[in-house]
């Protein structure tokens, strides 16, 4: 099985694949593939050169590039017996993509969380803070130029994520149990 976690910046997508790797999922990061570009390249990892080499990927290998290029990974795994958890799914066109190569072994599950509360997480997080204004021009960007709504709307799962980091985890074990483990 794959499952394609979606959600806009802040929504919790990659706290909610570190739970499923303690659950013994493999996780892909698609976003990996544009810091690996930055590191060579010796640019600084922040907002506005990520969106640069997200957009430069995307405009020479087309809008499913990165499921594209995460392909030999996610088939690696799955020939290994594992789950595998993609951190990331962005556009509509990977959606496809995953679809049409996997079919019903790829399940999509949206982690929502309010702008609000998405806004004050990016503002406070660690790594690539963003201010409010910051946070607004990336989902702007991400809907309106990497095709983002699309596998929002077609999510066969959604975890509502506006409390306390305990309560994600809860959700995720949840989920993990009656849909992974059950197999549905």
């Amino acid at each position: 099985m794959i499952v394609g976690i979606v959600g806009m910046p802040g929504s919790g997508k990659t706290t909610a694949a570190s739970f499923f790797k303690e659950l013994g999922c493999a996780v892909i990061r698609f976003g990996d593939i544009t810091e690996e570009i930055l590191k060579e390249r010796g640019l600084e990892v922040n907002e506005k050169n990520e969106r640069m080499i997200r957009e430069q990927i995307r405009k020479e290998y087309g809008m499913d590039a990165y499921a594209k290029l995460n392909k030999n990974k996610i088939d690696g795994f799955l020939s290994e017996g594992k789950v595998v958890v993609i951190d990331g799914l962005y556009s509509w066109e990977e959606y496809l993509y995953m679809r049409e190569n996997y079919g019903d072994r790829f399940v999509v599950l949206h982690v929502y969380a309010s702008p609000r509360t998405r806004y004050k997480r990016l503002k406070n997080r660690p790594v690539r803070p963003l201010s409010e204004e910051e946070a607004w021009e990336r989902d702007k960007a991400e809907i309106e130029k990497l095709n983002k709504a699309g596998p929002i709307a077609m999510a066969d799962y959604v975890i509502i994520n506006e409390n306390a980091i305990d309560t994600l985890k809860g959700k995720v074990e949840e989920f993990f149990k009656n849909v992974v483990e059950s197999g549905e």
